[in-house]
């Protein structure tokens, strides 16, 4: 039986009085008969769809899917008892470790349990700040690979398609780190590892938005070109596993001080006793290419949409740029990452307002009570991680994009952000890669910043958010010009 809970928003079913309601009894969105709410949950939009019932029934409803119950919770406390409980009380939805098992092989995004535990052991000890800092030269190589890019697109008049090129960066520095490898796909318009990439992302998305299963019944076309992609992904993973034991055997140095992650996990796996095997570090490998690809390039594109709409914030921010990196272009020491507070608070702020995660999907192991309401094991609770934020907070104008509240003291709202906010998740599951990609968006936003002016683009459609299991912009309206 797992432990009892010491957060009082959440509880163990069995530790206390019995509730007094049921999950039938919460407030709901008006369904039809059978399929319950199902023709409402617009995959692109679903993120929305749950905000916007939110607003209207309260911190907790449910809502139901072919005569299936869904619990939504947008209560912060609640929220924070949840992630703090994991893995032990509280899962993943399994439904969401499926589809990610189904399209990647697994690794620790989807583990739980003592198996979460070994494998968090081994990712953490891949991406800790030293691996970072022995990576940062090659991230520093890449950046101004990004920025020549651009510098010479615009000095040909070329239109540069900056989220492209974004997460084309993104994907270079998270294989870079990763296993070590050169895959320039910025300088690839169509470099087919990006596009086997986006194209099971995308299907993880679909199938997440799904009410029935079909593909463990029978595959569509596109079930088949993504289980294609899946390979071609996999067995890249594994070219780059056999280099790097190759590269580790010629320099047994690199086994004390690796010079990727890969060479990391390689390194934890052949530990004797270490109870890894080469399928663990397939799996982590490729989970770290995914996680790594679209969240930062995302993070980066609601950032910049924010800044290209506030001249005020974006002269900050190249403000703050200018006087760390003077007569250069992109940053070369690591240590410099830590003197930009300005822009490490307009990244916190485009994340509370545009966080490429909005909602989290988790379920108990066993029956708890939240609000005197009984959850039964295995429920699936989405957990509106933004909206959270949205109803409980005591900021001045919380609407507004206004990086200097993270900054000014004496003021409502000015503590630590990281206490409300959940970018990185929470709880013992709190994103391994956080340092990486602060890292990125520091590095990506100052060289930007110092070397070009990003203007808003007058031809561009509206931007929207779409769930593309991270919440992606649609559009990003952004013309880079050369200072």
């Amino acid at each position: 039986m797992p432990p009892a809970l010491l957060q009082p928003a959440v509880r163990l079913a069995a530790d206390g009085p019995p509730p007094t309601r049921r999950v039938r009894d919460l407030p709901a969105p008006q369904g039809s008969p059978i399929i319950g709410n199902m023709r409402q949950l617009d995959g692109a939009y679903f993120h929305r769809t749950l905000e916007n019932w939110a607003r209207e029934l309260g911190p907790l409803f449910r809502f139901t899917v072919l005569n299936r119950s869904m619990v939504v919770s947008s209560d912060r406390t609640a929220l924070t008892a949840l992630m703090r409980e994991r893995p032990d009380l509280i899962r993943r939805g399994a439904r969401t470790s499926a589809m990610m098992e189904e399209a990647i092989t697994p690794g620790v995004f989807s583990a739980e349990g003592d198996d979460w535990r070994q494998q968090r052991k081994l990712v953490m000890r891949a991406l800790t700040p030293e691996v970072v800092h022995n990576f940062f030269p090659t991230l520093a190589a890449l950046t101004e690979r990004l920025r020549l890019r651009w510098a010479r697109a615009a000095a040909e008049g070329r239109r540069i398609d900056v989220l492209r090129d974004l997460k084309a960066w993104t994907l270079d520095v998270t294989i870079g780190l990763a296993m070590g490898h050169d895959s320039d796909t910025l300088q690839q318009e169509d470099n087919p590892l990006q596009r086997d990439i986006e194209l099971v992302f995308a299907r993880i998305a679909s199938r997440l938005t799904t009410p029935v299963p079909y593909w463990r019944v029978f595959r569509l076309a596109v079930d088949r070109e993504s289980d294609a992609a899946a390979q071609r992904i996999s067995d890249a993973v594994a070219g780059f596993i056999a280099i790097a034991r190759r590269k580790m055997e010629a320099n047994p140095a690199l086994r004390a001080r690796p010079s990727n992650m890969l060479e990391a996990l390689v390194a934890a796996r052949d530990e004797p006793g270490s109870g890894f095997t080469d399928q663990a570090v397939i799996g982590n490998a490729i989970t770290m290419v995914f996680a790594g690809e679209d969240t930062t390039s995302n993070t980066i594109g609601w950032l910049l949409d924010f800044l290209v709409r506030h001249p005020e914030q974006l002269a900050g921010v190249t403000r703050e740029a200018d006087g760390i990196l003077g007569t250069g272009n992109v940053v070369q020491d690591h240590r410099l990452l830590d003197n930009m507070p300005y822009l490490d608070a307009a990244i916190r702020e485009a994340m509370r307002l545009k966080p490429v995660a909005p909602f989290m999907i988790l379920e108990p192991v066993a029956d708890i009570v939240m609000d005197d309401t009984l959850i039964p094991a295995g429920m699936p609770i989405f957990t509106l991680l933004r909206h959270s934020f949205e109803r409980e907070n005591t900021l001045t104008n919380p609407e507004l994009f206004q990086p200097e509240r993270w900054l000014a003291q004496g003021t409502a709202g000015a503590d630590d952000p990281a206490r409300k906010l959940f970018p990185f998740g929470g709880g013992p599951r709190f994103c391994p890669g956080r340092y990486l990609a602060m890292a990125e968006m520091k590095m990506a936003m100052s060289m930007l910043a110092h070397g070009f002016t990003p203007l808003l683009d007058p031809a561009a459609p509206p931007v929207e958010e779409r769930f593309t299991f991270t919440m992606t912009p649609s559009v990003l309206p952004v013309l880079l010009r050369p200072r």
